[in-house]
């Protein structure tokens, strides 16, 4: 806030008579320029403009008009028109008098949000003055400026309407000990000095005072003061109250039209809700044509800090300090902070916390633009650590200053004239919110998508607390906020009856802000049927597992250390190159050396079995494989018929290297250490019979045709209807998607389109896999979801035709399918 912080500065400046009168005039802008050396900034420019008018013929005085134009605009923060102004002035090449120019430009531009203009204007004005640090700190806190507000900080920053007004509220201070009263700086109506500055356009400033009720709703702000102790005729402001609230130092500028008069801190002692008469703090040095302000003191009030800017300062206005051996004497003379907190730009409202923290606001070292806020830190050496910019959201484009903060929690007050305020500047309120987690998900079924209710949850965190919860009919579970502590990290474990185990985990290590974490799980249902394991080759009539391929056994290895309760068949298979005897023994070899380096690798072996089978078990690919650039396709058996229809011996023999194979099959889900394995019997191999029969039943009431047939493995019923397209009743569909029957990738079209609100959409397409009718099987018959449809399947002719010509029996009630030849 230019307007206030160098007027005000807030509460800097020397007052003159209001209103002066000039009896002669040496040329057209002498009275601007009487005003701009009095900082009456916003009355020069009306001044300035006619002047410019007037000048026209002079070049020269054209352009040190504008000049002082452009000053006056950054200074009553008109920065759209300091913008403009300035870069006419770099037209006329006035920046070669006065390289300044070139960072006052660039921080319009800035604030403008003109980030790549302002650069250049920064490392231009770093190339012209590099002992001025200012122009490179310009250009690499503006390269930073779109990246902090991208990735604020922790704290949230909120307008206090219900204090603020159409006109400038700043520089709050705390007045009581619970922390609910502020004293605050204003210049809206009801301010009792009644001229108007002609710095700012705006009326004197004075101090008035809110408080905050249990509800959190602020008091209508009245004057602190009225007995005209505090608030004068005068501007009064940036106040600050002891540790005790007892003592009130503040700025005022006492406007005696009679003298030329400077700014001051003055203090004064509360005595129940009366205040004192204000006295003028004695430094030093200091006296009624001294321009200082903004005072902050330690708990002792032996250390005062204040701004002002003196000889033997580093620009523009600096922090000083003051001592005194107790409180009631003189403070001695002010020294200046240094030159790592003060640069030749401006600091200004110091505040003090738990007396080694000082919070600052300054435009000298570099920042988002206009004054940000900075902190630094007092060593026992008595030296300051290296400012550091507090960032968004503390600090925005505009002017950021004036901050408070409670002594031992993370929340304050600031000023701003940032946007989204109520008047010029505003005041706004702060904190850092706790540290709030959460964590929720979402299990669902791998096979077909459904979600997975009361399945188990559980985690544990790095500090050894474990929690459980079980999911609801929608799949979900949560962990609220009570329960995800900061700085932990959490495995998470999911399991399911008939389910393979799943694990997870969630940090909140690290992480700055408050966060609902979302894991979601996929759970994999334990299948009936043997899973082929990645390739595990053997030199020929070899059983040893040779080091290259137990890379192939990490998956399963992770599986049981996952599933520590379920037993393992490994099952290994051969071709049919050589005798059945010969055969048996090498794939029980081979077995039983899968077992043994899983065993070798920290495996129960009374979870593991090993099973030989030979080349009784001929492959049936489950998905499209290529082999040595030879396609094999879904669903065919590589049996000896088959591989002997191949064309050429090298198809054949990557067939015969498909058969070749190890499998893993869960036997028991119940394991516990003590048990011992079950012995397995003996494998039964099925054998379809030749019989091309099956029995049917009638309706009686609807005539229709009731047939069991085998659909996917499982035993089921279908309704005869000769003219009917291929049906499935939606609970039918449900129930057979939810076993596992038929999976997510058995629905023709997007899973997700088709299953809505966790049930399948009516007449969504089903590809049913194999459909044995009469011991015929078909493979890929697809049925339509009828939410309608009485029976649990409807097939018609176009369905039993598929497999053969097929006559219903009515007398003998039995179905009757000749094979295609």
């Amino acid at each position: 806030m230019k307007t206030l912080h160098g007027k005000l500065s807030l509460l800097l400046v020397i007052f003159l008579l209001p209103v002066i009168m000039f009896a002669q005039r040496k040329n057209p802008a002498h009275a601007a320029d009487k005003l701009f050396d009095k900082q009456q900034y916003f009355a020069a420019i009306d001044k300035y403009k006619k002047a410019y008018s007037k000048v026209k013929r002079n070049k020269e005085e054209k352009h040190r008009i504008t000049y002082q134009l452009a000053e006056c605009y950054r200074l009553t923060e008109n920065y759209k028109r300091a913008e403009i102004t300035y870069r006419r002035l770099l037209r006329y090449g006035w920046d070669k008098r006065n390289p300044e120019i070139l960072l006052h430009y660039a921080d319009a531009l800035k604030i403008d949000g003109k980030y790549d203009d302002a650069i250049a204007q920064y490392n231009a004005y770093a190339e012209r003055v590099p002992d001025d640090p200012r122009g490179r700190l310009g250009a690499e806190s503006t390269a930073l400026v779109q990246k902090w507000i991208e990735n604020p900080s922790k704290y949230k920053v909120t307008d206090v309407k219900k204090i603020n007004s159409r006109e400038a509220d700043f520089a709050p201070a705390f007045a009581n000990d619970n922390y609910n009263e502020l004293i605050f700086t204003s210049t809206r109506e009801g301010a009792v000095g009644k001229l108007t500055d002609q710095w700012t356009g705006q009326n004197f400033s004075s101090l008035f005072v809110t408080k905050q009720d249990r509800k959190g709703e602020w008091s209508e702000p009245v004057l602190l003061d009225n007995s005209d102790n505090i608030d004068t005729k005068a501007n009064e402001g940036a106040a600050q109250m002891n540790a005790k609230f007892n003592t009130l130092y503040f700025t005022r500028c006492p406007n005696d039209i009679q003298q030329q008069s400077g700014c001051q801190i003055y203090k004064s002692r509360r005595t129940g809700r009366s205040w004192g008469k204000a006295d003028m703090v004695a430094i030093k040095s200091i006296d009624t044509l001294s321009t200082i302000g903004q005072p902050t003191v330690s708990k002792s009030e032996r250390i005062i800090y204040f701004a002002a800017e003196r000889k033997g300062g580093f620009g523009g206005k600096d922090i000083w300090v003051a001592t005194r051996k107790s409180k009631s004497k003189s403070f001695g003379r002010p020294m200046n902070i240094g030159p790592v907190v003060n640069t030749k730009g401006n600091e200004v409202f110091p505040f003090l916390r738990n007396d080694t923290t000082l919070y600052f606001a300054s435009d000298g070292h570099g920042g988002m633009g206009g004054l940000d806020i900075f902190v630094t830190t007092i060593d026992s050496a008595g030296n300051w650590g290296e400012p550091k910019n507090l960032k968004y959201p503390i600090n925005s484009t505009y002017d950021d200053f004036g901050i408070i903060f409670h002594p031992t929690e993370k929340w304050g007050y600031l000023s701003s004239n940032r946007k989204g305020g109520r008047g010029k500047e505003d005041i706004w309120y702060f904190i850092e919110p706790p540290l709030e987690f959460t964590l929720s998900g979402t299990i669902t079924d791998n096979r077909s998508l459904l979600f997975v209710p009361n399945a188990t949850v559980k985690i544990v965190g790095s500090g050894g607390v474990s929690l459980t919860t079980i999911t609801n009919d929608k799949g979900y579970y949560s962990f609220g906020k009570s329960q995800i502590k900061p700085n932990t990290t959490y495995g998470i474990l999911v399991s399911k009856e008939n389910y393979f185990n799943d694990k997870g985990n969630a940090t909140t290590k690290g992480v700055e802000f408050s966060k609902d974490f979302t894991k979601d799980f996929i759970l994999k249902p334990i299948p009936e049927e043997p899973i082929v394991l990645p390739d595990i080759l053997y030199d020929l009539a070899k059983w040893n597992l040779k080091p290259q391929y137990q890379d192939s056994l990490q998956g399963l290895i992770q599986t049981l250390r996952d599933n520590p309760n379920i037993v393992v068949e490994l099952a290994a298979h051969t071709d049919s190159r050589d005798t059945q005897e010969r055969n048996d023994i090498l794939s029980q070899r081979r077995a039983t050396s899968v077992v043994d380096y899983l065993i070798l690798r920290g495996i129960n072996p009374s979870r593991l079995v090993a099973k030989g089978y030979g080349e009784r078990v001929p492959r049936k690919l489950k998905k499209n494989i290529v082999k040595d650039g030879f396609l094999f396709k879904k669903g065919t058996l590589l049996n000896d018929k088959y591989i002997n229809s191949l064309s050429n011996k090298a198809e054949k023999e990557a067939a015969y290297s498909l058969n070749r194979r190890t499998e893993f099959r869960v036997l028991r889900k119940d394991f516990v250490p003590e048990n011992t394995n079950a012995g397995i019997g003996n494998i039964k191999v099925a054998v379809n019979p030749n019989d091309s029969t099956v029995s049917f039943s009638q309706e009686a009431k609807t005539g229709i045709y009731l047939t069991q047939f085998i659909v996917n493995g499982y035993n089921e019923t279908f309704a005869y209807d000769k003219n009917a397209a291929a049906m499935i009743s939606i609970n039918k569909a449900m129930e057979m998607l939810q076993k596992g029957t038929i999976t997510k990738d058995d629905l023709v079209g997007d899973p997700k389109k088709l299953l809505k609100d966790n049930k399948l959409v009516n007449r969504a397409m089903i590809n049913l896999r194999d459909v044995t009718i009469a011991n015929q099987t078909v493979n890929n018959i697809k049925v339509r979801v009828n939410y309608k449809l009485k029976y649990n399947f409807v097939f018609g002719s176009e369905v039993l035709s598929k497999s053969g010509k097929y006559i219903f029996n009515t007398k003998s009630h039995v179905l009757t399918i000749e094979r295609k030849k």
